[in-house]
């Protein structure tokens, strides 16, 4: 069967469509009322049946607790909160100015345009720095935190702000101060209590204070040697997903009534919400600071905030800047590689991939193809509640979960905190059903759901996402077979593969099973659409290369090349747990044979492969005569309106589907071909070709030759896989001309020169974009070289600190 392609803002907005229900296993009749009936759970919701992993000691204890607090609202400028439902959550918003008007910042927005922000610095722990610039004033955040014996459970934290103006950029008629809001809000309900009706830091430092269960009593404390003046409110709301609304509903009724920017000083009765509004001129600094566990009868309430302000947190932020600073060099040895502009742009990629991990709760929504029964109208199905700690492609565009970027950002994080990675991977595993299907984009809470529109949030259950976590599975194994762990971490990802192995194991096996093509060792991805009348070439969303052309016309006989690999990549995988774990083979399970079946080369070529190209192509029915014409199509009340519809004047047949791109270069990022193969000169000679697919910016994405070369798909579906750079797959490109420029073979210096060559090239484009632009990218234009898409893009294209340190897979 073949299920419909799920939408979302990820993969462009357009009419959402449904799977085949018979895949949901839906029971569909009811008993009568007369019979007692206890429903049974359907499948698609029905958790995976084995031990959680992240309910491993090795989760527990010490780890939990050090990871408890972070910066774990990556789609705000700073917010934090703990890793709990229900949890205590900060933030800061602030007033900038754009076009001759006011703006309250909270939410990371490409339209506040600001010129750069994101953390240039961030361990993923208990250490960040960010600076954000927004048309001449220029905020430093910083975050640390600490746990000493009189703490409350997961510690205390500090922000220092710090607010300087650029005053060629900054236009005084708008002020000679800086306003912002920090604010803290109980999930939770509980009740927070305000310092002093009349704040005044001179006098006290306290601004609020409450209870929790998980972490005792608290304060909430500000600390400067600037003169400050201070305004708060307070909220009662069971919303937290429009706070900033909130702070300008007060702010707009205070300017009215007294023609003040200024909180109201006052608040609702049993707020869970509270607004501190700090006004300080250009420029000014402020510590604030929460400590935990005031009930604690050795506590020094006043000692310990002074430990997290002024000097002492001067004195603590410059240690642990140090100490990231030699943990990059340490772990990706960048001084030896590349330059020192290079370097700063290495070390801002693996900062914001920490800075932006985020924790989610909620319950994903599963789409369903009718209703539960007669009389209600249902469209989907939720999920179990859960909750995922994930990093995430990009805070303003894209800050949730998804699952095949997921697998490059850990290549990148394994390297930098193995504990975090597994922690990361196990609660993705964790959301496993009973038939080993994970949803591919996680939008969970309503924080992550007020971002997208309704109809594009539901998860399609017969559609796959190429398994990448078995990319950094199978980077930390090798790294385990090298030696490069201590004895603790050896026997912690040991454990953490023998409970992951079962849910692997389905997960492999789904993927297998439903994405299996009509001949033995052919797959395909399920979810395009054959019904489309407006698309230029159906999508195949959960490809993860949406518009990357393929067949024309989709059918069960489609053969896609790059899926073949992807399983191929997850059975070498599971083949090397296997290994390590000492597990004997199951009957149905031969992890080793699927592996020699896929790397069969005379195979791979019979179904893939044409010789007067020389390159590798997806197969089915396809034909190049497909346009897209204006034509006048009947709406309503037959309203005639005009529209560009899909005209095909060819009948199309069974063959190979004839676009070189990065789904051509699959079978060579997987070293399936020898080194001594003339198909792999035909391969270098097709990367290197630059009326195909090489550029002085990186790899182009579709070959300029292509007939669907940056071609719009739909009207307004402007080209995204047809013909940009994107660094995650040159990183794959890369790391297979740099195993094969080390394999003995007649063309091992060819692949030397060709590898030296991209890595240069995209290394210098990227740090140019960088320093110019303050911002990593989505993707690169392959004309200009300049960054696309959505940005900061520090998801996979963090990767590109392992092109510096020439740190690549090994599958």
């Amino acid at each position: 069967m073949i299920g419909s392609g799920t939408t979302t803002a990820r993969n462009r907005l357009r009419s959402p469509s449904q799977p085949d229900a018979d895949s949901l296993h839906q029971t569909s009749n009811r008993h009568r009322a007369t019979t007692k009936y206890v429903p049974r759970l359907p499948r698609v919701i029905t958790p995976f049946p084995a031990p959680k992993i992240m309910d491993l000691p090795q989760f527990q204890g010490e780890h939990k607790e050090s990871l408890y607090w972070g910066t774990y609202r990556p789609h705000l400028y700073l917010g934090i909160r703990a890793r709990t439902p229900q949890s205590l959550m900060a933030g800061l918003m602030w007033i900038g100015v754009k076009d001759g008007s006011n703006h309250l910042r909270h939410v990371c927005k490409h339209e506040d345009d600001l010129s750069a922000y994101g953390w240039g610095k961030h361990n993923g722990r208990d250490y960040g720095h960010q600076v954000l610039v927004d048309h001449g004033m220029i905020l430093t955040t910083e975050f640390l935190k600490s746990k000493g014996d009189d703490s409350g459970y997961g510690g205390d934290w500090a922000v220092r702000i710090d607010v300087q103006v650029d005053k060629s950029k900054w236009n005084e008629e708008f002020g000679r101060d800086a306003q912002l809001f920090f604010y803290l809000a109980d999930e939770g309900g509980n009740v927070l209590d305000v310092g002093s009706e009349k704040l005044n830091i001179r006098e006290s430092s306290l601004l609020a204070s409450g209870s929790r269960t998980d972490i005792g009593d608290w304060q909430l404390h500000l600390k400067s040697m600037d003169d400050l003046k201070l305004h708060y409110s307070g909220f009662h709301t069971p919303h937290f997903h429009n706070l900033s609304d909130l702070v300008e509903g007060n702010l707009a009724s205070q300017t009215r009534k007294h023609g003040q920017v200024q909180l109201s000083d006052s608040s609702d009765d049993s707020p869970n919400v509270l607004a501190f509004q700090i006004i300080g001129g250009f420029p000014f600094t402020t510590d604030i600071v929460f400590i935990s566990g005031t009930d604690s009868e050795n506590s020094i309430v006043e000692e310990r905030v002074n430990s997290l302000a002024g000097a002492s947190l001067s004195n603590e932020l410059k240690y642990k800047e140090q100490a990231y600073d030699e943990k990059i060099e340490k772990v990706f040895n960048l001084a030896e590689k590349v330059d020192s502009d290079s370097i700063s742009v290495g070390k801002a990629a693996v900062g914001n991939l920490l800075g932006g991990i985020g924790y989610f709760y909620g319950q994903s929504k599963i789409a369903l193809s009718r209703t539960l029964n007669d009389r209600e109208h249902v469209d989907y199905l939720s999920y179990w509640p859960a909750e995922l700690y994930t990093a995430v492609p990009c805070r303003p565009i894209f800050p949730r979960g998804f699952l095949w970027d997921e697998g490059f950002h850990q290549l990148v994080i394994w390297r930098s905190d193995v504990h975090i990675s597994l922690d990361i991977i196990g609660h993705w595993l964790d959301l496993m059903n009973i038939d080993g299907w994970i949803p591919r984009e996680q939008i969970l809470g309503a924080e992550a759901l007020s971002r997208i529109p309704q109809e594009y949030v539901a998860q399609h259950p017969t559609n796959g996402n190429p398994p990448t976590l078995f990319l950094a599975l199978s980077g930390i194994i090798n790294a385990l077979k090298n030696n490069e762990f201590n004895a603790m971490d050896r026997s912690e990802i040991s454990l953490f593969m023998e409970r992951a192995f079962g849910r692997l194991e389905a997960w492999f096996q789904w993927l297998n099973n439903t994405q299996s093509g009509e001949q033995m060792s052919s797959y395909y991805w399920r979810g395009r659409d054959n019904r489309t009348i407006f698309e230029l070439n159906p999508q195949t969303l959960s490809s993860g290369f949406d518009d990357y052309p393929r067949a024309s016309h989709p059918s069960a006989d489609e053969r896609h090349l790059d899926l073949r690999c992807w399983v191929l990549l997850a059975a070498e995988c599971m083949h090397s747990i296997e290994e390590l774990l000492n597990k004997e083979t199951k009957p149905g399970k031969n992890y080793g044979s699927t592996v020699k079946l896929l790397t069969d080369l005379e195979l791979l070529n019979k179904m893939h492969f044409d010789e007067a190209y020389g390159a590798y192509f997806d197969f089915g029915n396809h034909t190049e005569k497909v346009r897209l014409e204006w034509k006048e199509l009947k709406a309503g009340h037959n309203h005639a309106t005009r529209q560009l519809v899909r005209e095909v004047s060819e009948r199309p047949v069974l063959s190979l589907v004839p676009h070189i791109g990065y789904v051509s270069f699959f079978p060579f990022m997987g070293r399936i071909i020898p080194s001594g193969s003339w198909i792999l000169e035909k391969q270098l000679e097709l990367i290197s070709n630059r009326s195909q697919l090489w550029t002085d910016y990186g790899l182009c994405s579709l070959a300029k030759t292509s007939s669907l070369y940056m071609k719009y798909n739909t009207e307004h579906d402007a080209p995204y896989w047809r013909g940009t750079i994107w660094i995650n797959m040159n990183y794959r490109v890369l790391s297979a001309l740099h195993h094969y420029s080390e394999e003995n073979g007649p063309y091992q210096d060819k692949a030397k020169v060709i590898y030296k060559e991209l890595r240069s090239n995209l290394i210098r484009n990227m740090a140019h974009n960088y320093h110019q632009t303050g911002f990593l990218w989505e993707q690169y234009d392959q004309v200009k070289g300049n960054g696309k898409g959505a940005h900061p893009f520090t998801g996979w294209t963090s990767v590109v600190v392992l092109i510096m340190a020439e740190a690549y897979d090994t599958i």
